[in-house]
């Protein structure tokens, strides 16, 4: 680390954090993926928070020189983790930051396929009254089984309890809650739910975890909801089951890849809704509160402290 640490961070959130900073550090800011590749060998510690143009990947790859990289967002497939581990760098993420809001967007995807809103609002387009409804079925009495049960996972199942939903989560290590079990558990019950909301982290234990064996294993008319990674889907699989009637619909908030091509097959498959990863971007105020733990955080670097939220590599999360 220089006399007077570098931080690389984007130009859009300049106003959020440079009055917070204390003396003797130095803030460069980027506004697109050639700037930031042009100051991320400045860096001492990166903040490269955009995924358009994969900058975040791009960008952690050149940040040669950082001794600490950090996001507001939880997944970290999206740098190169490979290169900060052989570098040591240490990895801060956003966990806990956007709980809320994409438990929200998680719950608003259950409605939506259970009531069809997304039909009634293509019927509004189109100045039609509806006299019969397009979805009708209830959340009180089903089931809902959340894989990657969390923080974010923890809020999902809290929100849909009120719905009057039965909540099983998987967990890397359940507790003592019979409504949580193991990873090698799921499998085997995935034809009891009518719901199935993915919260895992996107790593290679669960790259293409629901597959075609999952989704013929799964209850006729279960639903899908992703807020996870797109790499946790067997998309082709996906369009299969929802093309045979199988699935009764699913919405897909992250997508391989990302953004989706014009032409890719997704984007016809029946009962299909395709968010273009908002879930968490739908909180205004998720920035500002990874600012607040950023200022905590760069204390602690300053000061030669433990940083909080790092990243476990091991576990990929």
């Amino acid at each position: 680390m220089t006399d007077k640490p570098v931080i690389v961070f984007p130009e859009k959130h300049r106003a959020l954090l440079e009055h917070r900073l204390p003396e003797g550090v130095e803030l460069r800011t980027f506004t697109d993926l050639e700037s930031a590749m042009e100051l991320a060998p400045q860096a001492d510690i990166g903040w490269f928070e955009d995924f358009k143009q994969g900058l975040m990947f791009k960008a952690s790859a050149a940040a040669e020189n950082a001794r600490w990289i950090n996001t507001a967002g939880v997944g970290i497939d999206a740098f190169r983790t490979d290169l900060m581990i052989e570098r040591r760098q240490i990895f801060t993420n956003g966990v806990g930051l956007r709980s809320d809001s994409i438990a929200d967007f998680a719950v608003l995807g259950v409605l939506n396929i259970a009531r069809r809103f997304a039909q009634v609002v293509r019927g509004h387009d189109k100045g039609e009254w509806m006299s019969v409804p397009k979805g009708s079925r209830s959340l009180g009495g089903t089931r809902a089984l959340i894989i990657g049960y969390g923080s974010i996972g923890r809020a999902i199942g809290e929100r849909l309890r009120a719905f009057g939903v039965e909540v099983t989560g998987v967990r890397r290590t359940p507790g003592s809650d019979p409504a949580e079990i193991g990873p090698d558990d799921w499998r085997a019950r995935l034809g009891e739910f009518d719901w199935i909301v993915l919260g895992a982290p996107g790593t290679s234990d669960t790259e293409n975890m629901l597959g075609k064996a999952e989704f013929a294993s799964m209850k006729q008319g279960a639903g899908i909801v992703n807020i996870a990674r797109g790499s946790l889907i067997d998309q082709a699989a996906l369009i299969a089951a929802l093309e045979s009637g199988k699935l009764d619909g699913a919405v897909l908030d992250p997508t391989t890849p990302e953004p989706l091509p014009e032409d890719d097959p997704l984007w016809k498959a029946p009962n299909l809704i395709i968010s273009g990863h908002i879930a968490g971007a739908a909180q205004l105020d998720s920035m500002q509160r990874a600012v607040d733990r950023f200022i905590v955080n760069l204390d602690h670097f300053l000061n030669g402290e433990p940083l909080d939220y790092v990243v476990d590599f091991s576990r990929g999360y």
